[in-house]
C-alpha cells in the first residue's frame, strides 16, 4: 500500500512538472511561436521516418518503387497527419469556438489569438517548411511551380499570423482547404498500387470533387463574403496583414479554381471509362 501511494506520488510530481513545462514553455510568453515551429518539423520527420518503415515492412509495391517515388510516399505522410491535425482545428476555431465569434465582445476580430491557436498554426508552419524544403530539394519531382507559389504563400500568411496575432481567423478559414488532402494522396496510393479501375478509385475521385468544391471553392467565397462584412476591422490591421488578407486568399482560390478544372475534367473521363 505505501509502495503505491509512492508510485502515486511519483507520478503526479512528474505530471506536475509536465503540465508547467507545457503552460511555461510550450504554451506560454515568447517561446510559443519558436517551441511549436520546431515540434512540426521535429513531429513529422519522426511520420516520415514512421510512414517510410511501414511502406517497406506492410505495402509490397513500396519496395518496388523507384527511389523517389518511395520519397514521395512518405512525403505524403507527412500531409495527411497535417492536414487531418490542421482542418480539424480550423474548423473547430472557425465555426465551434467563442474566440472568434461575433458575439464575442472582447476586441476586434482580426487582433484576437489564444495560445492554443498561435500553437496549432506555429506547428503548421513547421509543416510548410518542411514539405517546401523537400519540394525544393526534388524539384520538380514532387510538384512543379505552383506547388512552391502554393507554400511559399501558406507558410508566409500562417508564419506572420502567429508573430504578429493578426489574422488568425482568416489564416484558419484558409487551413481548412487541406480536408481535401487526404484524399488526394489517398488517390496517388491507389494509382500506385495498380487500383485505378477499381471502385475505390472511382469514390475517392467524387469525394475529392465534393470536398474541392466545399473546402476550396465555396468556403474561399464564404470568406471573402466574410472579409467585406468586417472590412473596418480588416483596416485595423498593420498594412502588410492587410495585403494578406486581401491577396493571399485571392491567390489561392485562382490556383484552387484552376485545380478544380482539373479535377472536374479527370471525373469525367473516370466515369467515361466505366460506361464504355
Amino acid at each position: 500500500m505505501a509502495r503505491s501511494l509512492k508510485t502515486y506520488a511519483a507520478f503526479k510530481s512528474y505530471q506536475n512538472q509536465a503540465e508547467v513545462l507545457v503552460r511555461n514553455y510550450v504554451l506560454g510568453g515568447p517561446y510559443i511561436q519558436y517551441t511549436s515551429v520546431l515540434g512540426g518539423l521535429l513531429v513529422f520527420k519522426m511520420v516520415y521516418d514512421l510512414t517510410q518503415l511501414i511502406g517497406s515492412s506492410y505495402f509490397q509495391s513500396y519496395n518496388g518503387l523507384p527511389k523517389i517515388k518511395r520519397m514521395d510516399w512518405n512525403n505524403r505522410g507527412i500531409s495527411t497527419l497535417h492536414a487531418v491535425f490542421i482542418s480539424f482545428f480550423s474548423v473547430y476555431f472557425v465555426f465551434c469556438s467563442e474566440l472568434f465569434a461575433d458575439t464575442n465582445s472582447h476586441g476586434i476580430i482580426t487582433l484576437r489569438y489564444s495560445a492554443l491557436t498561435t500553437f496549432v498554426l506555429g506547428t503548421s508552419v513547421g509543416y510548410f517548411i518542411a514539405d517546401l524544403g523537400m519540394i525544393c530539394w526534388l524539384y520538380p519531382s514532387l510538384g512543379g511551380v505552383e506547388y512552391v507559389i502554393h507554400h511559399s504563400l501558406s507558410g508566409i500568411a500562417v508564419a506572420y499570423s502567429i508573430y504578429m496575432g493578426e489574422g488568425q481567423l482568416y489564416t484558419f478559414m484558409s487551413l481548412i482547404s487541406e480536408a481535401t488532402t487526404p484524399m488526394i494522396n489517398l488517390r496517388w496510393y491507389l494509382d500506385v498500387a495498380g487500383l485505378k479501375k477499381s471502385i475505390a478509385y472511382l469514390i475517392n475521385g467524387v469525394l475529392i470533387f465534393v470536398g474541392w468544391l466545399v473546402a476550396r471553392i465555396l468556403l474561399f467565397a464564404y470568406m471573402s463574403y466574410h472579409v467585406y462584412l468586417h472590412r473596418a476591422q480588416v483596416m485595423k490591421m498593420r498594412p502588410f496583414g492587410i495585403v494578406l488578407v486581401l491577396c493571399v486568399p485571392v491567390a489561392l482560390a485562382v490556383m484552387n479554381v484552376v485545380w478544380f478544372g482539373k479535377i472536374l475534367k479527370g471525373l469525367k473521363k473516370t466515369l467515361a471509362k466505366r460506361k464504355s
